[in-house]
């Protein structure tokens, strides 16, 4: 976030097609080539039937891609983890692409039909796929006809069917309940979390019990008879009630103060910093060394920021913030502070070292800002629930560290990029060949999801995100910051790694935006953040886009780099934003 924040623009390299498929095993398909006369099957609100052009039979699909939409149909179909399987189609007109959503793609622009192949291999824990098909934005009509997607189904023959997703019932500080749908032929059903049956019973409810309080957890439910047992259902999230009252306002505003630096906005004492903010981001802390683990903070000197104060004044006026009920964190990293824990002693010099700056200047707690190369995920590091990679173990394990030490007082932020949590939806790590950052933070936040205060991730510096809608969706309007945020509260699948994250509380959630223009790629005006939230809090004006997650009161607030820009454009983002977030339910 100095001076800058970093942008990171998500490429998506459209892969060659592969030769033809060796002899099908089983089309798992439904309706491949809508013979039925219509897209039943798919999920293709773009697409109609046509009976010509086809390629076979006596109808195809023709979908339009208009405006921003880029005319996607889709099938998820369920596979057998640790399996190769082969895709194909065959397309023609305008630019259409054939992939498996999180791995393979491939696109061609025939005017007459021509085939496109594929192939991909599932993850040891995935037992669903989706197949899509697309144009490309505005581009104008395409057509597919024929498609396969070859190999073994999930499932027993025998075994019933998948429950629908659990309905969450009373929760208290040590038990959650659950409710779900019967399924025909069941004698009975098992309830899982991470992998592991935590209860089995003969109804369609169960209670799970000596649960701690304020922990989150997610759940899902497998049907089973003497034949065999079902795939098991979506995951259903819930946190149990008993947490810990962190002292800040129900919808807080949250700035980053450059304590370190002066760039083009100028160097704001911390004494002039208005009421308004909530919780104050010192930045940054940086690291001597990309691997040292050894945090520095080092005030603004005088030659660079004239109006520097003393420590001790600067001391008394973090006095005098927390007197108020203000929160001052000390925030490590940014775009230059790179910050590699990829050892044990890195790990904890960096316990020691942040130890060290809280404990001198007397501050509540920590914000972790990684940028750039900080967090990648080694090869093989598919599960977000049992990482491996060094970077994110130490990580994870430092930060655990420091909020023993401190206790529940502690204030943990995050400040990770799109890039780090919502692309993981699409891409996680390198799975389909893709960047090893994307979605790296995603193990980080779920390790400390139980300890974290507030996430506002940066929406800004941004390419486009593919949302939970499967429309990509592009920052500077009211519409990126719900389906971003969305996706936080609802959950999202994992790219094809089988696995999903679960939804956090919605008092832990904040968006993040740049004060003004020269803050940050991204700027949105205040009308359009106000959307937002109205959406977002109140299930009002959210357009065409319907929110997964629901609606709710509780959403944490509004995060700005900075405070020192939005002083320099006199205040415009607190003034707009603070009357309204105090004005929200």
């Amino acid at each position: 976030m100095r001076r800058s924040r970093l942008l990171v623009t998500l490429t998506v390299l459209a892969l060659a097609a592969f030769g033809a498929p060796a002899a099908s095993a089983a089309n798992l398909l439904a309706n491949p080539g809508f013979e039925s006369g219509s897209t039943a099957g798919w999920t293709c609100p773009a697409g109609t039937v046509v009976s010509s052009p086809v390629n076979s039979g006596d109808y195809a699909l023709a979908a339009t891609a208009a405006g921003s939409d880029y005319a996607q149909c889709a099938q998820t179909v369920s596979v057998v983890p640790n399996t190769a399987y082969t895709v194909s189609a065959w397309v023609r007109g305008n630019p259409v692409y054939l992939g498996i959503t999180g791995g393979p793609s491939t696109w061609t622009a025939a005017t007459s039909y021509t085939k496109l192949s594929l192939s991909f291999t599932t993850t040891a824990s995935q037992t669903s796929a989706q197949l899509y098909l697309h144009g490309w934005y505005g581009a104008g009509t395409y057509n597919a006809d024929d498609v396969t997607l070859d190999g073994p189904g999930g499932g027993t023959p025998g075994a019933p069917g998948t429950p629908g997703t659990p309905s969450v019932g009373t929760v208290t500080a040590s038990s959650i309940a659950l409710n779900w749908p019967a399924v025909t032929g069941a004698t009975g059903y098992r309830v899982y979390e991470n992998g592991a049956v935590k209860s089995t019973v003969t109804g369609t409810s169960a209670t799970l019990s000596g649960l701690a309080a304020c922990s989150s957890h997610s759940y899902s439910v497998s049907a089973y008879n003497s034949a065999g047992e079902s795939p098991r259902s979506a995951e259903a999230s819930a946190t149990t009630s008993g947490c810990t009252d962190t002292g800040l306002p129900k919808h807080a505003l949250i700035g980053y103060l450059h304590a370190s630096f002066a760039n083009g906005s100028g160097y704001t004492k911390m004494a002039d910093v208005p009421a308004a903010w909530d919780i104050i981001n010192l930045a940054f802390g940086e690291p001597t060394s990309v691997t040292s683990g050894d945090i520095r903070f080092t005030r603004c000197p005088a030659a660079e920021c004239p109006a520097v104060e003393s420590d001790a004044d600067f001391i008394a006026a973090i006095r005098a913030k927390q007197a108020q009920g203000k929160k001052v964190l000390i925030s490590i990293g940014g775009q230059n502070g790179q910050v590699q824990l990829s050892s044990t002693a890195a790990r904890d010099k960096f316990v020691s070292s942040v130890s060290a700056i809280i404990d001198k200047y007397g501050l509540n707690g920590l914000d972790v800002d990684f940028e750039g190369h900080s967090l990648a995920l080694n090869s093989g590091d598919t599960d977000f629930r049992n990482p491996t990679t060094p970077v994110i173990v130490n990580l994870i394990s430092a930060l655990k560290s420091l909020k023993a030490k401190y206790g529940s007082g502690f204030v943990l932020t995050m400040a990770p990029e799109t890039f780090f949590v919502q692309v993981g939806y699409q891409f996680y790590g390198g799975v389909g060949g893709g960047d090893t950052r994307t979605g790296a933070y995603l193990p980080v936040i779920h390790a400390l999801r139980d300890s974290l205060t507030v996430l506002h991730v940066q929406d800004y510096n941004s390419g486009p995100v593919m949302g939970l809608d499967q429309q990509y969706h592009f920052m500077g309007g009211a519409d990126f910051h719900i389906a971003m945020t969305d996706m936080l509260k609802a959950g999202f699948s994992v790219s094809t790694t089988g696995n999903f994250f679960p939804g956090l509380r919605p008092d832990q959630i904040a968006i993040g935006l740049p004060a003004a223009v020269s803050a940050g790629n991204g700027y949105t005006a205040p009308a359009a953040v106000q959307s937002a939230l109205n959406c977002l809090v109140k299930n009002s004006g959210c357009g065409s886009y319907t929110l997964r997650g629901g609606a709710s009161a509780a959403l944490r607030g509004l995060m700005t780099w900075s405070i020192n820009w939005d002083r320099y454009y006199n205040w415009e983002f607190q003034n707009s934003h603070e009357p309204f977030l105090n004005g929200l339910p």
